[in-house]
C-alpha cells in the first residue's frame, strides 16, 4: 500500500545513495525508505525548472488547465490508495485522508479554472498611445509544505503556481512524503512537460539554503511555523526574492451567550481533535461567556472522552496519533505548565498507550494568562476553555496573541457579528461555523501568521508579475 519513494526532477524518477527511514506514527515501525537529494540533485532541479518554466509560461492557459484537470481526475481515482499511504505515514483516520484527497484535487480544479482568468486592462491614454497591463507568471517556484497534511498542502501550492504559468521545486515533507509523489506521478501521466513540476527531499536548511539563493528562483511559498518562516523570510530578502508565507496560528473560538451552547460544544470538541489537532487553523483558545460556561465546558469535555482514538486503518476510529515522536513530549510540557500555573485539567494531559505517539484528547479550563498555551499554539489535541464576562473581553483575548491565521465565533447577534468582522484579527473569519476556507476562498493570516493568499481569485496573484506597457503608435 505505501508507495516506493524517489526525487522526481526533469520528468524523471531517481533515486539516491543517502536515504531517511518513514515511520508509521501508530506503530512506530518503518515503512519505507526516503532518498535525500545532493547538492548535483538541486542543480539539475534547478536547470530542469528553468527549462520547464520556458515552455510552461509559453503554454495557453486552457492547455495548461487540462492538464492540471487531467492530473486532478487521476488524483480522485487513485483516492483509496493515496488516503491508504497518508493514514500509514501520518497516522490520521482513513476517512479524513480520503476527504483530504478530495480536497486537494479541489484545489487543482479551481486553480485550472482561474489560469482561463488571469485578466490584464487597457488604460484610456491620449490619441495615438496605449497603456496595457499584464499578468504574467513570476518564474521557478522554490516550494516547501508541511508534513500535517501530505496530500492537500502541497497540492496548494503546485495548483497556484502551474495554474499561473510557473514551474515549481517543492520540497515536501520527510516524515509524510508520499502524498507529494502520488501528486508528482498524476502530472507525470498527464502529460506534463519535463522540468515544469519537480519534487525534491532532505535536510529542510540545506535544501532552502541552497534553491533560494538561486538567480532562477523568483518566489519562495512556505507554510509552517512562524519561525521558520522568518528564516526563509530573511534568507529570501537577501536575494530580493519574493515570498508567499503561511505560517502558525493559535485559532480563537469566541462563544456567544445567544448561541445553541451544546450544538457549539459538540461541533468544537469534534473539530478540535480532528488531525489530532495538528491544523494551523485548529480551534484551540475558548472563549465562551460565563453565564454558559459551565454548560459549554461540560458538554465539549463529554465530547473529548468520548473521541474514538486507534490506528487511522482502524474503522470508526476518530483521531489517529500526533505525527512525530516530538509532539508527545511538547505537549506534556504546555499541559503541565498550564496545571502549574492554576489551570484545571478536565480530561486527558498524557500520552495514551505504549506504542505509537498517541496523545489523549485534552481539555484544560480556566487558564491563566501568564501559561505557555495561551501564547505557545499547542498543535496537538489539546483545548483551553476559559469564562469571559463580555464580547470586549472576548476579542481582547482572541487579539492577545502574536498571530491572526483564522478565528471563529457563534452567535446570531447582527451588532455581535458587526464587531467582530472589524475587530476580531484575523485572515479568516468563521461565524457559526468551524470551517476556515475553500478553494475558491483567499487564505492566509495576519500580523506572525503571514503574507499573502492561496485560494481563491486573490491566490494566483502571488505567482505572478504586473507589467505595465506604454505603446506609443507614433515616433515622436
Amino acid at each position: 500500500m505505501y508507495p516506493e519513494l524517489k526525487l522526481f526532477i526533469g520528468g524523471q524518477w531517481r533515486a539516491t545513495g543517502t536515504d531517511l527511514p518513514v515511520v508509521n506514527p501508530a506503530t512506530e515501525q518503518e515503512i519505507g525508505r526516503l532518498p535525500c537529494a545532493t547538492a548535483g540533485d538541486l542543480d539539475d532541479a534547478l536547470e530542469a525548472a528553468e527549462n520547464g518554466f520556458r515552455v510552461w509560461s509559453r503554454t495557453a492557459p486552457r492547455a495548461r488547465a487540462d492538464i492540471i484537470l487531467r492530473a486532478a481526475a487521476l488524483m480522485r481515482e487513485r483516492q483509496e490508495d493515496i488516503a491508504r499511504s497518508i493514514t500509514l505515514e501520518h497516522g490520521k483516520p482513513l476517512a479524513q485522508a480520503r476527504l483530504e484527497i478530495i480536497r486537494g484535487a479541489e484545489f487543482f480544479e479551481w486553480d485550472a479554472g482561474e489560469a482561463m482568468r488571469t485578466y490584464g486592462r487597457v488604460i484610456p491614454a491620449a490619441h495615438g498611445h496605449k497603456f496595457t497591463v499584464h499578468h504574467q507568471p513570476v518564474g521557478v517556484v522554490a516550494a516547501f509544505s508541511p508534513w500535517n497534511f501530505p496530500m492537500s498542502q502541497p497540492a496548494r501550492k503546485i495548483a497556484g503556481a502551474l495554474a499561473s504559468g510557473c514551474s515549481v521545486i517543492l520540497k515536501a515533507a520527510e516524515e509524510t512524503p508520499a502524498g507529494a509523489v502520488h501528486i508528482a506521478r498524476a502530472f507525470d501521466d498527464a502529460g506534463l512537460p519535463a522540468g515544469v513540476l519537480n519534487l525534491v527531499f532532505g535536510t529542510p536548511s540545506e535544501i532552502s539554503g541552497h534553491l533560494i539563493p538561486a538567480p532562477s528562483v523568483r518566489l519562495v511559498a512556505f507554510t509552517g511555523s512562524t519561525t521558520v518562516g522568518r528564516h526563509l523570510t530573511t534568507l529570501a530578502a537577501q536575494h530580493d526574492t519574493r515570498v508567499l508565507m503561511e505560517l502558525g496560528g493559535h485559532a480563537p473560538v469566541i462563544v456567544c451567550e445567544d448561541t445553541n451552547i451544546q450544538a457549539a460544544a459538540v461541533s468544537g470538541a469534534i473539530r478540535k481533535m480532528r488531525n489530532a489537532g495538528q491544523v494551523c487553523t485548529s480551534p484551540t483558545r475558548f472563549f465562551v461567556h460565563q453565564s454558559a460556561f459551565d454548560d459549554y465546558a461540560a458538554r465539549f469535555v463529554d465530547r473529548a472522552r468520548a473521541t474514538a482514538v486507534g490506528n487511522g486503518m482502524e474503522p470508526d476510529v476518530e483521531m489517529g496519533p500526533t505525527a512525530n515522536a516530538r509532539r508527545v513530549p511538547m505537549l506534556t510540557a504546555l499541559v503541565e505548565d498550564a496545571v502549574a500555573k492554576g489551570a484545571t485539567l478536565a480530561t486527558g494531559g498524557s500520552r495514551s498507550g505504549e506504542t505509537g505517539y498517541f496523545f489523549h484528547p485534552t481539555v484544560l479550563l480556566n487558564v491563566p494568562d501568564t501559561a505557555r498555551i495561551m501564547q505557545e499554539e499547542p498543535f496537538g489535541p489539546v483545548a483551553v476553555i476559559n469564562p469571559v464576562a463580555s464580547l470586549d473581553e472576548a476579542i481582547a483575548g482572541a487579539n492577545s496573541v502574536p498571530y491572526g491565521l483564522a478565528g471563529y465565533a457563534f452567535t446570531n447577534r447582527a451588532d455581535y457579528i458587526d464587531r467582530l468582522v472589524d475587530e476580531v484579527e484575523v485572515g479568516n473569519l468563521s461565524i457559526n461555523t468551524l470551517e476556515a476556507s475553500m478553494p475558491e476562498t483567499p487564505f492566509g493570516g495576519v500580523k506572525s501568521s503571514g503574507y499573502g493568499r492561496e485560494g481563491g481569485t486573490e491566490g494566483l496573484e502571488n505567482y505572478m508579475t504586473v507589467k505595465n506597457v506604454w505603446h506609443s503608435v507614433h515616433i515622436n
